[in-house]
Parts: structure tokens; C-alpha cells; sequence
């Protein structure tokens, strides 16, 4: 168990590089405490989806090392990697949904992964569903419903399973102000609840007034705002 000071996200110089000489992240250094909520902000392109693929090891950085929850990504085989992603939620930027699956399939799948009983599985997916506001829509296909509301099951997808750390990308980028306010506020509360957030957006609006920590990156490196 970690304590509350501890980091569950750190970079330790951190380079992403791309042939031929695109440089994503140069010596990148960062912790992220457990609980914390930190937004991830830059120019489009700068390397936000990068840095959050690497973090649940889509992507392998070019040297440093990432440590999650204690574990040094470089240390796991291929058979420990679904271990890690129970860990982490994440929130794709491009959803990443089963279109012809309806959208409690779409959400029960994480689920089924971990074996939970008939019951407890219809309560969970009921509940997170509840949450994001498509409680009318549990049975659509998820091909029927809007950009918005995609995103909305992509949400509710990586939450379900009540995972320790989440990695929200862009998030918010196909809603309107109404949804956006409901998705942060989503967020809040499961912060409240104890999860770890990294929220990359190029929003400012969701961070000109927070007292939450904001980094920027740009040019690969990354600094406190």
C-alpha cells in the first residue's frame, strides 16, 4: 500500500525522440503524488498523447525511466503489461469503442476481464453509465449515439473498474461547454474518491482558475505553470 506522499507517476529524464531528429520529450523529470489531479497542457503536437501512451506502455521512451505505482516499465515482460493497464484508466482521445457493441457491452468489458459476478458486473456498469449521463442510452448501439456521447462511454469504459490512476487525453475536445463541465466535474469526484489523475488538454478554460497543478509542455520539455 502507498502512503500518501508518494509518487505513483514519475519520470526520471525521459527522452522520446523520432527519426529523423523529432524530439517529443528531452530529459523530461516529473512526480505525480497519489490523489493528485494534474492537468497536462500545449500546443497540439507537442507530445501530451505521447507522453500518456508511454505512461501505460503503448509507446517505449527513447531513455529515462517511467515508474507507475513503484514499478519501473522497463522491468515488465509482455505478460505483466495487462496487470499494469488494471492500474490505469485511460480516456482516448479517439475513444477507441467497439461500434457495433452497444454500450453496456462497451463498458462490461473491463470487467469481465477481472471475473466479477453477473450481478455485481450489471450493478457497476449501471452505476459508472448513471454517471456520465447516459443512463437512457444503456442499450444503443454505440454507432447510434453522438460524438459527445461516444466520448462520454469512452469515460465511463476507463472508470469502471475503479482503476487507482487514470490518463484522461483530451477528454473534453468533442464536447460542448455543458458536457465539458459535467466531465470535469466527473473527474473532481473521482479524484475525491482517491484516483490519481492526468488530464492533457489544450483547453486553458478547464485551468485558468484551478487550484490544481498545471504543467505545459513544449519544445520536449516539461515545466510547472
Amino acid at each position: 500500500m502507498l502512503s500518501g506522499d508518494q509518487s505513483v507517476i514519475e519520470l526520471r529524464e525521459v527522452q522520446k525522440k523520432y527519426a529523423p531528429d523529432i524530439v517529443a520529450l528531452e530529459e523530461a523529470d516529473l512526480t505525480i503524488s497519489k490523489g493528485e489531479f494534474v492537468f497536462l497542457t500545449g500546443p497540439s503536437g507537442a507530445g501530451k498523447s505521447t507522453l500518456l501512451r508511454m505512461l501505460y506502455k503503448a509507446e517505449e521512451p527513447t531513455g529515462g525511466s517511467i515508474i507507475i505505482d513503484g514499478v519501473d516499465l522497463s522491468s515488465l515482460s509482455k505478460s505483466q503489461i495487462p496487470q499494469l493497464r488494471r492500474k490505469v484508466g485511460v480516456i482516448f482521445q479517439d475513444f477507441k469503442l467497439l461500434f457495433n457493441k452497444t454500450v453496456f457491452e462497451n463498458v462490461a468489458l473491463s470487467l469481465e476481464v477481472l471475473g466479477l459476478k453477473k450481478n455485481q458486473l450489471s450493478s457497476r456498469v449501471r452505476q459508472v453509465v448513471e454517471g456520465v449521463g447516459l443512463s437512457d442510452k444503456l442499450h444503443r448501439k454505440v454507432v447510434q449515439l453522438s460524438g459527445g456521447e461516444q466520448q462520454r462511454v469512452a469515460i465511463a469504459r476507463a472508470v469502471v473498474n475503479r482503476p487507482p490512476i487514470i490518463l484522461a487525453d483530451e477528454p473534453t475536445g468533442n464536447l460542448d461547454r455543458k458536457r465539458t463541465t459535467e466531465v470535469v466535474a466527473l473527474m473532481e469526484e473521482l479524484n475525491a474518491r482517491g484516483a490519481t489523475i492526468l488530464f492533457a488538454t489544450h483547453d486553458e478554460n478547464l485551468f485558468t482558475d484551478t487550484h490544481r497543478r498545471v504543467l505545459r509542455l513544449k519544445d520536449g520539455k516539461i515545466e510547472e505553470l
